[in-house]
């Protein structure tokens, strides 16, 4: 699991935290309380950056890289899917022709609801 780039830091943003959480579906599991994680082949957010989703805010507790082939079911339910398997299905069928490569690496944000105020 690569943290950092070996002097503390993360590897520039790829992409805005705007852009993290985009399904719909997705937003639904996010507001429910179901995926507290999302991955990304970039890295959108940073460690206590703000994500604001119909007017609910989430933060970011962790943003890691990891490999596909590292993923368990435990990672799945964080992303809102019963298994691995089914979250893999789900990503293949949002990128039509993307092969799931074990050793593709993914960027990991994880993340939860902020007390309200």
């Amino acid at each position: 699991m690569l943290m950092d780039n070996g002097n503390g830091a993360l590897p520039p943003k790829t992409c805005s935290i705007d852009r993290l959480v985009r399904v719909a579906e997705d937003v639904k599991k996010v507001l429910a309380g179901e995926k507290t994680a999302t991955r990304r082949n970039g890295r959108y957010a940073d460690v206590g950056e703000i994500m604001v989703l119909e007017g609910k805010k989430f933060v970011i507790d962790r943003v890691y890289s990891q490999s596909l082939g590292d993923l368990t079911d435990e990672d799945a339910k964080r992303e809102g899917f019963a298994n691995l398997e089914e979250y893999k299905q789900s990503i293949l069928s949002i990128h039509p022709g993307m092969p799931w490569l074990p050793h593709m690496r993914v960027w990991v944000h994880e993340f939860h609801a902020a007390p309200e105020q």
